[in-house]
């Protein structure tokens, strides 16, 4: 019999897969976000404004932060995992890591919903 140890939830494949639908979320944004701005060519600040004044133009650069902020915790997650040893100092890390992220994310749906 093999004992298994586990170290932590929710790891392996789930993630994995997590990360690269992040991923490809961040790819097409990309793509959006670049042929929008090729075509408008925005030059001043009322034309940004009028570009992300769409509400279609908010939700996907949204869904682009969030895809970004849980790929970022993802990747941020495990190398607090692989590298920090001590267990106080690794808890502490996450959870500053965690309420940055967070931050972060109220921060830009402030931004956007602000325009």
């Amino acid at each position: 019999m093999i004992n298994r140890i586990v170290v932590g939830a929710h790891y392996g494949l789930k993630d994995w897969i997590v990360q690269r639908a992040t991923a490809v979320v961040m790819a097409f944004y990309s793509v959006f976000i670049v042929t929008i701005f090729l075509t408008l060519r925005p030059s001043d600040f009322d034309v940004w404004r009028s570009v992300f004044a769409n509400g279609a133009v908010k939700f996907f650069t949204f869904l682009f932060a969030l895809s970004l902020f849980y790929h970022a915790w993802i990747g941020v997650r495990d190398l607090w995992m692989d590298y920090v040893k001590p267990v106080s100092v690794r808890l502490t890390l996450h959870a500053l890591t965690i309420l940055a992220l967070t931050g972060y994310t109220a921060w830009i749906a402030a931004i956007l919903w602000r325009l």
